[in-house]
């Protein structure tokens, strides 16, 4: 799954769209955090952590994303983690959910380079 990808939105459109889609529209979601610079040549970033609650993990995963328009267009990276269990911290693919969610709110925007 790619950790990188690029959107037709505005950074802050797609900070909108993500938090409608992980919180608004979640029964656990909920954005905990979120931190946004613009510097004086009209460039953006947002950084946002979200965090849910994974049944199949019996924990709760975040899932930490940054978007930009460093490079003329809106970049959006992302990572999940702290579902993991045990020493292993296997976390039965709940990571990659949360990333897939991501992914499914944004698929209409998303640009191929």
């Amino acid at each position: 799954m790619p950790d990188t990808i690029f959107v037709s939105t505005a950074v802050s459109a797609t900070a909108d769209l993500l938090n409608d889609s992980l919180v608004e529209n979640s029964i656990s979601g909920q954005l905990i955090d979120q931190y946004s610079i613009s510097r004086t040549d009209e460039t953006r970033i947002e950084v946002l952590v979200f965090e849910k609650h994974y049944m199949r993990a019996d924990n709760r995963l975040t899932l930490t994303v940054t978007i930009d328009d460093f490079e003329g267009k809106t970049r959006v990276h992302f990572v999940g983690g702290g579902g993991g269990e045990g020493i292993f911290r296997f976390d039965w693919g709940a990571a990659n959910s949360f990333e897939g969610s991501l992914l499914e709110a944004l698929s209409e925007h998303i640009i191929q380079l």
